[in-house]
């Protein structure tokens, strides 16, 4: 369980493909969410196993909330004309958790470096571009313990603020596990102590993050 509080950040919320054509060149685009950098490795290792036969697989990745894990490969492209305009393109889009991987078939004509920066740049642009992004999102994963005689209240007061009910447990008293925004917390709680006459038992256990899809 993670004590400290999160940042969000956005990421991929699984996987996306697209494929295009650049003078005769045949380009392949997978990206993936990977949580860490042994995740990442693994998904470029599988890429390029699957498209073995191409002339190059080249990648980039960025890791964790902060983005501080970052690596970038040509895979024998020019240097600095493919896995850094990857890399670019996913810090300008401020993404993390995500691995790319371009296959390239070569077409017979040579791009040049300027082509080979925009070809690769625009791959990881329309692979964000198709797929789902959703924000990881920190919530305060909180434990309320409360008698019957509040239950009624305490609902209707979770359901207008759109509070998410991870688990009810009916014995002696009540006891919702429930997912607050951080943002929130504060004036949620202090809400639900007014509803309760301050009996309501409220057990903080932790921040955790949570998927909001992104329009």
């Amino acid at each position: 369980m993670e004590n400290q509080i999160l940042e969000r950040y956005k990421t991929l919320k699984n996987t996306a493909t697209v494929e295009y054509i650049i003078n005769k060149s045949r380009f392949i685009v997978n990206a993936k969410r990977t949580e860490n950098e042994q995740a990442a490795a693994a998904f470029i290792i599988s890429i390029k196993k699957k498209y073995w036969d191409a002339t190059h697989n080249c990648s980039a990745y960025i890791i964790g909330s902060k983005a501080d894990q970052k690596k970038a490969d040509d895979d024998g492209e020019p240097s600095g004309t493919a896995g850094h305009p990857m890399l670019d393109v996913l810090e300008k889009k401020k993404i993390s958790d995500l691995t790319v991987v371009v296959s390239r078939y070569f077409g017979g004509i040579k791009l040049g470096a300027g082509g080979l920066i925009r070809a690769y740049g625009h791959g990881v642009s329309s692979v964000l571009a198709a797929a789902i992004i959703v924000e990881r999102t920190p919530f305060e994963k909180v434990e309320l313990e409360f008698a019957y005689t509040f239950m009624g209240s305490l609902e209707n007061c979770l359901h207008k603020t759109d509070i998410c009910v991870l688990q009810k447990d009916y014995a002696d008293a009540v006891k919702f596990t429930v997912l607050i925004g951080i943002e929130e917390s504060k004036q949620i709680l202090d809400t639900i102590n007014d509803l309760t006459a301050g009996s309501c038992i409220i057990n903080n256990l932790g921040y955790v993050y949570y998927d909001v899809q992104l329009s």
